[in-house]
């Protein structure tokens, strides 16, 4: 689980796409430029591929604000998504 105290990724966020894993659910969080303002996406998949060879229809997105307070929220909704699928996810981790 995310310690969202403990998650401080938001200047990584600025620059690069943030990847990570949680016992078969993978996700990702990036910045996302929607006109004028800018957001945080977070997207989850599950294991075993990267984003890019993981089919769209298995991925989940959901975007928050680009600030501290929106990162603790993704932290939450990426805490809820792998407790309310778990054996989902640990499946996804013995397949290949």
């Amino acid at each position: 689980m995310i310690d969202k105290e403990k998650f401080h990724v938001l200047n990584y966020i600025k620059k690069e796409e943030y990847t990570a894993s949680m016992d078969g659910m993978r996700y990702m969080l990036k910045k996302k430029e929607t006109g004028e303002e800018s957001r945080l996406e977070a997207v989850i998949w599950p294991e075993p591929y990267c984003y890019a060879k993981t089919e769209e229809e298995k991925k989940r997105r959901k975007e928050f604000p680009f600030s501290p307070e929106g990162i603790k929220q993704a932290a939450d909704w990426l805490n809820e998504q792998y407790k309310t699928r778990v054996s989902f996810w640990k499946e996804s981790k013995t397949m290949n």
